[in-house]
């Protein structure tokens, strides 16, 4: 894995604008950049040249980018960030089903742009045989070898579930995670429609992990999607 600085990104978009304006930008951020224009240029670039990341379009002109992610989960856990038009939630939640990181819905900021590469590259770097023993970000902070949680020194007692969730959560940080997603991880297969289930639960995490918030300062909800875990970044 390239180190995040000279990372190799693809960016696959039909818009001719969109690609000057995006490889420029991350030229200048000192990434290394290919473009595609089609669905079958971006599998013949990331097969010929293995990029580190893929910015997708979902609109493309010879395939839907669905397709795209389906084709690369195939071969490849290169990842892979969908910047798409589509505003529907069946759109974004397909897309993070099939093995997309995360999204941004078109126009975006170029910051927010470069922090969920950031992201992105940083999941995929991390070692296969898992995560830190301790995982810390603001006053939260969770043990996953003892299965002890403390938000500012203070021990959370969570049930197992709610621990289950809560340690799929964390060991994505930053990601966002759909319904289906931790519904099957945390409960299993035959859950993956049961999203009352999960949203009891966060909610009960919620309470636990920062009672006097007015906002979740953890735990977001990423509307009609699922949820992301917000961790400090490094």
């Amino acid at each position: 894995m390239s180190k995040q600085g000279g990372a190799h990104i693809l960016v696959v978009d039909d818009e001719p604008a969109i690609l000057r304006a995006v490889r420029t930008n991350l030229a200048g951020h000192d990434f290394r950049v290919e473009t595609a224009e089609t669905g079958r240029e971006a599998l013949d670039s990331h097969a010929y040249h293995r990029p580190d990341l893929i910015l997708l379009d979902l609109g493309l002109p010879d395939m839907d980018g669905l397709d795209v992610i389906r084709r690369v989960r195939e071969r490849s856990a290169t990842p892979i960030v969908v910047l798409s038009a589509r505003e529907t939630e069946r759109d974004k939640v397909a897309a993070l089903d099939l093995g997309a990181d995360d999204y941004l819905t078109k126009p975006f900021g170029v910051d927010e742009l470069l922090a969920r590469i950031r992201v992105a590259l940083r999941h995929a770097a991390r070692p296969a045989s898992g995560n830190a023993p301790v995982f810390r970000t603001g006053d939260l902070e969770v043990d996953l070898e003892r299965r002890r949680v403390t938000v500012g020194g203070r021990e959370v007692h969570l049930t197992p579930t709610e621990y289950e969730l809560l340690k799929a959560l964390i060991t994505h940080p930053n990601k966002v995670l759909t319904d289906r997603m931790l519904l099957q991880w945390v409960w299993g297969g035959q859950y993956g429609a049961q999203d009352h289930y999960l949203h009891v639960y966060v909610a009960r995490l919620r309470k636990k992990l920062d009672p006097a918030a007015q906002s979740p300062r953890y735990l977001v909800t990423e509307p009609g999607v699922g949820y992301r875990l917000l961790a400090d970044e490094g």
